[in-house]
Formats: structure tokens, C-alpha cells, sequence
């Protein structure tokens, strides 16, 4: 009887503890309908800025499979800002290196990357911030792409 309060109370303080994240502000993923990213399937995200000083740096998430023919992507980044204002960004990834080996975390054929956008960068507005990705690649499909997403984290 002990014994299992002591492994339950193990586990819930593991979970506490490796659950804080402090310096996040919003990180999300969205899963690709089976593996293939469509050039018109747009993945949005809502960011909700609560200030206009604080750095930030913004990442782009990806998994992928190695059924991804490509070492690196284009990703298309619509942004429209609270004052009703857009801008888009071209931003290439890279994912494997020279040699054809993925970057980022793996477990069996599936790849989490996470890549740097933007560093220190600070919001122009606070406010509520739509945004948009979108491959650029020069195919309509990309297979191999499980999901992505961004996450946008208080500068250290």
C-alpha cells in the first residue's frame, strides 16, 4: 500500500515537473491529413501577444517520415497582424544533412525537427496574431510530412 503511494506520487511529480515550460508563449502542431501536404491545405494558428517589448524566438516544427524525398522544405508564412496589416515570409528549412541524415529527434522512421525562424525577435503589436503556413515547394503534394506547427518561446 506504501509502496503504490509512493510510485503514484513519483509519477504525478514527474508529470508536474516536466510539463512547466516557462518561457513558452504558444506552440501547436497540425497533424497532415495521411502524410501528404497539400500546396492548398493551409495549417493556422492563433497567437495571442500580450506585449510589444518582450523578445521572442519563433520556431517552425516539423515530423516527418522518411518517405520525405527532399532534404530540406520552403514553407510560405502568412502573418496578419492585429492591426488588420500582412506580410509573408519565404523560409527554407533544412532537415537532413549532406549525408541524408534527419535532423531533429527520431524513433524508427519518424522525425521531429524543430528549426530556428527567428531569434530575439520582438512583436510589433500586442494583440491577437493569425498565422499561416503553407509548403512552397515546386510539387502540389509533399509526401512524408506527419504534421507541423510553430512554437514561439521568451527569448532567454
Amino acid at each position: 500500500m506504501i509502496i503504490t503511494r509512493i510510485i503514484s506520487a513519483l509519477v504525478l511529480l514527474t508529470l508536474l515537473f516536466s510539463s512547466c515550460d516557462n518561457t513558452r508563449l504558444y506552440e501547436e502542431n497540425r497533424d497532415i491529413k495521411d502524410g501528404i501536404w497539400n500546396v492548398n491545405d493551409r495549417l493556422e494558428f492563433e497567437v495571442d501577444v500580450p506585449d510589444s517589448v518582450t523578445p521572442y524566438n519563433f520556431y517552425f516544427n516539423i515530423r516527418n517520415t522518411e518517405d520525405y524525398p527532399w532534404s530540406n522544405i520552403y514553407v510560405f508564412m502568412h502573418t496578419t497582424f492585429p492591426n488588420g496589416k500582412m506580410g509573408v515570409d519565404t523560409v527554407e528549412f533544412p532537415l537532413a544533412d549532406q549525408e541524408g541524415r534527419w535532423y531533429g529527434k527520431g524513433q524508427g522512421d519518424i522525425h521531429d525537427c524543430q528549426l530556428v525562424f527567428k531569434k530575439g525577435v520582438r512583436f510589433p503589436y500586442p494583440g491577437k496574431y493569425k498565422i499561416a503556413l503553407e509548403h512552397a515547394m515546386r510539387v502540389s503534394e509533399l509526401p512524408g510530412v506527419v504534421s507541423a506547427g510553430i512554437r514561439i518561446e521568451r527569448a532567454q
